[in-house]
């Protein structure tokens, strides 16, 4: 099973009030957010430095996520796909756009508590 959740309109709110977890912003049609899931996929499947952290994806081109979009505001601003973003207890602490593995590793680790 990965530990990559696809998050859905009954999922996200769960999700993102974890102790600690990291969602992705994508698109369905985006190459690069297909390879960056890719790359997390196989990063986590090793994974044993952050087994405490819930990785999860919402796809924005997706329905039933007007609730999502609602209550996150600052989504009008993300600009460029893939996009991450760091959740502590429910606040947003680090976010970039982009990938990369050793990128993702540094935030996480700048802000375990």
């Amino acid at each position: 099973m990965s530990r990559l959740e696809i998050l859905d309109r009954a999922t996200w709110r769960d999700f993102l009030a974890a102790p600690r977890a990291v969602l992705m912003l994508g698109k369905s049609d985006c190459p690069a957010c297909a390879q960056w899931t890719a790359e997390l996929s196989d990063f986590l499947e090793n994974d044993q430095e952050f087994r405490d952290v819930r990785f999860g994806k919402v796809l924005l081109d997706q329905g039933g996520l007007a609730d999502f979009k609602r209550e996150n505001p600052w989504l009008a601003d993300v600009d460029s796909l893939p996009y991450n973003v760091l959740y502590t207890a429910g606040e947003r602490r680090k976010e970039f756009a982009g990938s990369g593995i050793e990128r993702l590793t540094n935030r996480l680790r700048s802000i375990a508590g």
